[in-house]
């Protein structure tokens, strides 16, 4: 590769002494390098993307990786994370590492994983991404909400729960893993259902086919009140919704693109990051 974009966390590198210290390093090499340029709500600004970068090296956590997905959209680089962070399961370099793993890019073509990503659909033709998940929430006070879920225009249970984790593959270590959801190779291609507290003793998480399609409909609060709860898309973008709201859950035509520079197996690499977790 000969072109590299860096997105970084401002949070974790507020400096950006590491920021320049790895353009330095990759301008050292002959090769070019750009920083991102980002508006004051710490988003990439749409049409700054150089078209010949080859990839975008992510300087943060997970959370900055998933946010950098979805704020580059159609443009789908390649992305590298180099971790910033703690656990770090998406970003693949631990900083002491970035020095090898940049002359690997550089000198060989890599290895990119195609990850799985679900959209959410409302009614209205608005649309959202999530390369983790989809999280319906109760809002306000602490009670427990009712919600009817379908899969492919089937009734498949209501709910009375604090909400539900709607997870691809590679969410599956994040909310849907606390909630009590299983673990999935984050390659796989399906989709999970997990209740977050469910009031009943039967309600285990449900795994589907990555061609299912889930609709989820908020139904009347108690005493016949209007219900609120919220739909939050990676842990980012949040909406409300009311009674009566539907919101139609199914695989994206996206996916996001992550470059594997590691030969460890993911097994391997749960082991290590859950240390102490």
């Amino acid at each position: 590769m000969d072109s590299f974009y860096i997105i970084t966390n401002l949070l974790k590198d507020k400096d950006l002494q590491i920021t320049n210290e790895i353009r330095s390093y990759i301008e050292g090499r002959g090769k070019k390098c750009i920083l991102c340029s980002k508006d004051e709500a710490g988003h990439i600004i749409p049409g700054t993307i150089p078209d010949d970068a080859q990839c975008a090296l992510v300087l943060g956590g997970d959370g900055t990786l998933i946010r950098a997905v979805r704020d580059l959209g159609q443009r789908n680089l390649p992305l590298l994370g180099i971790n910033l962070g703690t656990v770090g399961y998406l970003t693949d370099v631990e900083l002491k590492d970035y020095r090898r793993a940049l002359d690997q890019l550089i000198d060989s073509i890599p290895v990119v994983e195609e990850r799985m990503m679900i959209q959410g659909v409302f009614r209205d033709g608005a649309r959202d991404l999530a390369l983790n998940d989809i999280v319906l929430a109760r809002e306000g006070k602490i009670r427990i909400v009712k919600f009817h879920l379908y899969v492919n225009g089937t009734l498949l249970n209501t709910y009375l729960a604090d909400g539900v984790v709607i997870s691809t593959p590679t969410g599956s270590t994040g909310y849907n893993l606390s909630a009590g959801g299983p673990v999935v190779e984050p390659t796989a291609r399906l989709i999970v259902i997990t209740p977050i507290c469910s009031h009943a003793l039967n309600t285990s998480s449900i795994v589907l086919s990555e061609d299912d399609v889930i609709e989820l409909e908020i139904c009347e609060g108690r005493y016949g009140k209007q219900e609120h709860v919220s739909l939050c898309f990676d842990g980012a973008e949040q909406t409300t919704l009311v009674t009566g709201d539907r919101v139609e859950i199914r695989r994206a035509p996206e996916t996001a693109r992550l470059i594997k520079l590691g030969k460890e197996s993911f097994l391997k690499t749960m082991r290590e990051k859950m240390k102490g977790n």
